[in-house]
């Protein structure tokens, strides 16, 4: 009977350590593509002035894009890169590791999760795009 008793007590230790950790990988999977998002909108907001300012269009500055995306993932102390494709579209990935709590037990130790966002500059003149 203890012997039972042992290997359904490990065995509900093993369920409730997946419960908690694959939650935990759920909320860091969330917290990868929130900071993703924001990074590609502060970036996004880094518009080359000269063009934007003759009605030329909206083209995001790419050094000074790229610099506030990376300090905005620095600050959050997540690591990624940062893309920039036709001169308008940002697209920053970030990566991340969750640290289990449970797994741990059966060498699961940690997972990694990603994140990807896009911000695109559009010029819009009276709810159109331009």
């Amino acid at each position: 009977m203890s012997i039972w008793l042992a290997t359904t007590s490990f065995v509900m230790i093993i369920l409730v350590g997946l419960a908690v950790d694959l939650g935990g990988q759920v909320q860091a999977q969330q917290r990868a593509r929130d900071v993703a998002a924001q990074a590609a909108r502060t970036a996004g907001q880094q518009v080359q002035a000269s063009t934007a300012i003759r009605g030329e269009g909206a083209f995001a500055d790419a050094s000074r894009a790229r610099t506030a995306a990376q300090a905005y993932l620095a600050s959050a102390g997540v690591t990624g890169t940062v893309s920039i494709g036709g001169g308008n579209t940002i697209t920053v990935n970030t990566t991340e590791r969750y640290f289990t709590k449970f797994l741990g037990i059966i060498g699961i130790n940690s997972m990694t999760v990603t994140g990807k966002a896009s911000s695109r500059l559009v010029r819009a003149v009276e709810g159109n795009e331009k």
